[in-house]
């Protein structure tokens, strides 16, 4: 259930609106004006805002303006309710950060329907990665699921970047962004244009690709050059000729190095056969060990 916040200084119509929402399922607290509203956006955050233009001072421009200037809130999405039907007041909402507006009067389907779609993007905003933008664990697991549910077999193909700590230790938190950055672009790019495959960013720099059972392998393999392509371009030049660097490892002791690697846990899954998540997660801890003991292979294949 979503949380929405409405201000306006008419009571009918936060009556009418409120009324509205609650019947399609939202909690929905409201606002007189627009200091009320902003009180309320900094004391809880909900998960949509919705502002009258005209309610007094502030008006909804303002509080609009307001919100999305605090970082602490500024993804919350706001829709703003007008009378007013200059394009000028409009381009003013969208210049005050707005992220939807609508004109009074307004069909009640049309309010739903914007509210929903708001929603909906807020959400997907909030599941994807901000390093590389692509979807997160939550989105990962639903695409697990949702496979499962269709019962044909499929891949989960978990990437990872091999002593990421040290080249991280060595090259500084910028290279190492950029390397996260790039292995997310190198294994998107195997989905390109392929709608039978999902590709996510758990965190860090681990990456899950989900695909047709017989695709995991090649699609393992065609990730993992892209990315030993890209690498070298943000790496300094003398690492990169000698193709190894001098770092600490966990233990604390510096020692020699390979520049970092992708390696590929492949597992193929018959959804007849599926227990868990944490059986998938414990068939992927096994394969990762054996893909990185592998050298420069660096991809290892099970079964579920």
């Amino acid at each position: 259930m979503s949380e929405i916040l409405f201000a306006d200084d008419d009571d009918e119509l936060r009556r009418m609106v409120g009324d509205l929402l609650r019947h399609a399922g939202h909690s929905v607290r409201v606002a007189e004006n627009g200091t009320v509203a902003l009180a309320e956006v900094r004391r809880a955050a909900p998960d949509l805002v919705i502002l009258d233009y005209r309610m007094g001072n502030p008006d909804g421009f303002t509080v609009c303006r307001t919100i999305k200037d605090d970082p602490r809130v500024a993804h919350v999405p706001v829709l703003i309710l007008t009378g007013e039907s200059r394009i000028e007041d409009r381009l003013g909402g969208f210049e005050a950060g707005a992220d939807d507006y609508l004109a009074k009067p307004f069909d009640a389907r049309e309010l739903l329907a914007r509210v929903t779609a708001l929603l909906r993007q807020a959400q997907r905003a909030l599941d994807r990665n901000p390093t590389t933008g692509l979807p997160g664990g939550e989105a990962i697991q639903r695409e697990i699921e949702r496979r499962r549910v269709e019962a044909a077999p499929f891949s989960v193909v978990y990437f990872d970047l091999d002593d990421f700590k040290p080249f991280a230790d060595r090259f500084g938190f910028a290279v190492a962004d950029e390397a996260i950055r790039e292995a997310g672009r190198s294994i998107a790019a195997t989905a390109e244009g392929r709608s039978d495959t999902f590709v996510g960013h758990v965190g860090g720099d681990d990456f899950v690709l989900v695909c047709p059972a017989d695709d995991g392998r090649e699609q393992a393999r065609i990730a993992r050059a892209r990315f030993s392509q890209a690498l070298p371009k943000h790496v300094p030049e003398d690492a990169v000729r000698a193709g190894v660097y001098r770092a600490a490892d966990r233990a604390g002791v510096e020692r020699e190095f390979s520049l970092t690697r992708l390696s590929a846990a492949v597992i193929r899954v018959d959804p007849a056969r599926w227990t868990s998540m944490e059986h998938l997660g414990e068939r992927v801890a096994e394969a990762k060990h054996r893909a990185k003991a592998s050298g420069a292979a660096g991809i290892a294949e099970s079964e579920l």
